[in-house]
């Protein structure tokens, strides 16, 4: 007789459980949602059996509490609320999926989902959207006052200073006074500047020109 290969002892409670979706949301005034379904995955290439638990048994109806699941392969399991009550309102519920190998009774993993009783579907959703508004409010103040605080520091800090505006102020004279070789000028002939100084100062304009709208 051959063999059957026997899969490596797994650690009690370290394998884990895959499940979807983690959390159960019912609505009092959905029908619909009474009624939700909780996918067990077995990726692994042993067969597993599965065991629902509850904190709160006497709220659910769970179809298939117990059962296997095939290698890589997956199984729904539907749960019911039967006390939908305004009492229940917020209050959070934890199922207890246990996993182990068919042949022994240690589980292997778990995985807990939560469940939560809503009153509305759309004052959930209001709520939701009226989370995100403040948020967004919240961001758009700090962002405001960002942008408020930038302006004064950087008066404080820069700005162009008095001896370039003293420069400039002084380049923009020399381009205004006559040039060598001009006739009928009133202005004395000391003060008459050639062609390649108003140069040098139109080039330092320029470059003050450019101080002055970085600052």
């Amino acid at each position: 007789m051959q063999q059957q290969k026997r899969q490596p002892e797994l650690v009690e409670g370290n394998l884990p459980v895959f499940v979807f979706p983690t959390e159960l949301i019912f609505y009092a005034d959905d029908q619909s949602t009474h009624k939700q379904v909780l996918t067990l995955y077995n990726p692994y290439e042993f067969a597993l059996k599965f065991k629902v638990l509850c904190t709160t048994p006497n709220k659910y109806v769970v179809v298939d509490a117990a059962g296997a699941v095939k290698p890589q392969c997956c199984v729904d399991i539907v749960i019911r609320h039967r006390d939908v009550r305004a009492c229940h309102y917020g209050v959070i519920d934890k199922f207890r999926l246990q996993v182990s190998e068919q042949s022994q009774r240690k589980a292997l993993g778990r995985k807990e989902v939560i469940a939560t009783l809503l009153p509305s579907a759309k004052e959930q959703q209001q709520k939701e959207e009226e989370e995100k508004r403040i948020k967004e409010h919240l961001a758009e103040s700090v962002f405001f006052e960002q942008t408020l605080c930038q302006p004064e520091n950087r008066s404080a800090s820069s700005g162009p200073s008095l001896l370039t505006v003293f420069l400039g102020i002084v380049c923009i004279g020399a381009l205004m006074l006559p040039t060598l070789g001009e006739v009928e000028s009133l202005v004395p002939l000391y003060l008459h500047l050639s062609v390649n100084q108003k140069l040098v100062a139109a080039y330092v304009l320029g470059l003050i020109t450019m101080v002055i709208l970085r600052t």
